[in-house]
């Protein structure tokens, strides 16, 4: 396709109803819409402050763990609420750096390697803000850097490079209109995502108060039933679990689904499926159901899940020792839970022995002699299952989540021009 001028227009594939008539957006370049900003902060005192890619603004003391402006301070800008600000650091989100908008911080100060700019008032900042979103500045950024990053971690982007891309841009209405809509949609997916933060809160929250402190036997809250009941008593992981591994002769033909255990506690994921052929020589597993599994190579970060029936078929590596109950001694679903409290974290790092990262494996011996304060079973299996409960609550709003920027994505690949027919 030709690379777009100055002259060309260009029509989305969806468009509201009273512009479908409308003649096509045109390509507006930075310079053109809007002004730099320069004023100095001087002796003036503002937070100092950073961006990071997928978050914006951050104060300088919270991202860097101190105030790092020192002697440059007076020479930071002054951004006000309504400005942009572009920082060149590369990201994964954003490799040619990131652009955000300015709000509800009043008056800031920002380095000055940061390019700052306010946009005109024949052009909406909203919509501008969701075409930085889609990483339109960066598209055609790329094509000016002519190395990585220099000593400070910033790219080679020249003032005049970043006001000379060109954004596709429609009438005053049809920006506002587009702005309102995704507006609202950015507004309904910062409420869901607040849930979803706050039922995870209220899960750590619940497990602090569920399971006893250092030192104690007994927990801040416990269910009605169990007010009464002892204190919870140690038992070594052997004296409550067994180790079950049930070999699997590998076809060369058959094909194959295994399994991995994601750090911190967040479950189990499945690989794709390989051929006998592809697993070779290596040894495997039959998945039990219902089993605690640990990932050897990062227990000591708490890579440690439960099975189900989804796994069920599936198989593991030696680096996925699986076990069960010891004569339904206990939940196991509670013992996982078990070593994903701070001191259960401690126990899976005493059990694996040697220097960080993979050096640091879990020892079987190591671990079958590590000492479990637990309940009797009863009161692992109400816990485990209310724990549970709310792990499918998080679950499900996660996954809304996850739908609602889907969505949102697809939406803003209607409502905007593609970016090849920009000419990036």
């Amino acid at each position: 396709m030709k690379p777009t001028t100055a002259k060309q227009r260009l029509t989305p594939k969806l468009r509201f109803p009273e512009f479908r008539d409308r003649p096509g957006w045109e390509p507006v370049s930075l310079g053109a819409a809007s002004f730099p900003v320069v004023e100095r902060v001087g002796d003036r005192q503002f937070t100092p402050v950073s961006i990071s890619a997928g978050i914006g603004f951050v104060p300088q003391s919270e991202k860097f763990g101190r105030d790092i402006s020192g002697n440059q301070y007076k020479f930071y800008t002054l951004v006000r609420d309504g400005d942009f600000v572009y920082n060149k650091g590369n990201s994964l989100k954003f490799p040619q750096g990131c652009v955000y908008q300015l709000q509800g911080w009043g008056e800031v100060a920002a380095p000055n390697v940061f390019i700052c700019f306010r946009f005109k008032p024949e052009f909406s900042t909203g919509f501008f803000q969701q075409c930085f979103e889609r990483n339109l500045h960066g598209l055609q950024l790329k094509k000016h850097i002519t190395s990585g990053a220099r000593s400070n971690g910033l790219l080679n982007i020249s003032k005049d490079h970043f006001f000379g891309v060109e954004i596709p841009t429609p009438t005053l209405p049809e920006q506002r209109k587009i702005a309102s809509c995704l507006s609202s949609l950015d507004d309904l997916i910062g409420a869901e995502s607040r849930k979803l933060d706050a039922l995870k809160a209220h899960k750590k929250g619940l497990m602090q108060q569920l399971f006893p402190r250092e030192g104690e036997t007994r927990p801040r809250l416990r269910f009605p039933e169990f007010h009464n009941a002892g204190t919870w008593r140690k038992r070594t992981v052997s004296q409550i679990l067994k180790k079950t591994s049930i070999p699997i002769e590998v076809e060369t033909e058959a094909t194959y689904r295994e399994i991995g255990v994601r750090s911190h506690g967040k479950g189990v994921f499945h690989k794709e499926p390989v051929t006998g052929a592809v697993i070779g020589e290596k040894r495997v597993f039959q998945v039990i159901e219902d089993a605690l599994v640990l990932n050897i190579v990062f227990a000591w970060e708490q890579a440690v899940a439960t099975t189900s029936k989804e796994e069920v078929g599936m198989i593991a590596s030696h680096r996925f020792p699986m076990y069960v109950s010891q004569s339904d001694a206990c939940d196991v679903r509670f013992v996982k839970l078990v070593f994903l409290t701070p001191q259960g974290k401690h126990l899976l790092g005493v059990a694996s022995p040697g220097g960080a990262g993979r050096n640091r494996t879990l020892g079987h011996t190591e671990f079958e002699r590590l000492e479990l304060l637990l309940p009797e079973r009863p009161e692992q299996h109400r816990i485990a299952s209310c724990l549970s409960s709310l792990d499918d609550l998080i679950a499900a709003q996660a996954a809304k989540l996850a739908a609602l920027k889907t969505h949102k994505k697809g939406l803003m690949q209607q409502l905007f021009p593609a970016p090849e027919e920009v000419g990036v």
